[in-house]
């Protein structure tokens, strides 16, 4: 679901190989998850209704 989401917003995701849940970063209602792609990695923010937040990680 998160790879879809970022590639509907324009980010480059070959392969999802797997999701972790920052749980540092998250808070009520404001997930944010690291998403391990076969060509990048991303920190993806999410609120409910609202387009995610989408950081390329090196």
């Amino acid at each position: 679901m998160l790879a879809a989401q970022i590639r509907l917003q324009g980010f480059v995701c070959d392969k999802a190989i797997g999701a972790k849940k920052d749980a540092k970063r998250s808070r009520p209602d404001y997930a944010v998850w690291v998403l391990n792609c076969g060509n990048a990695r991303y920190r993806v923010s999410r609120a409910p209704d609202m387009a995610a937040k989408v950081d390329p990680l090196r």
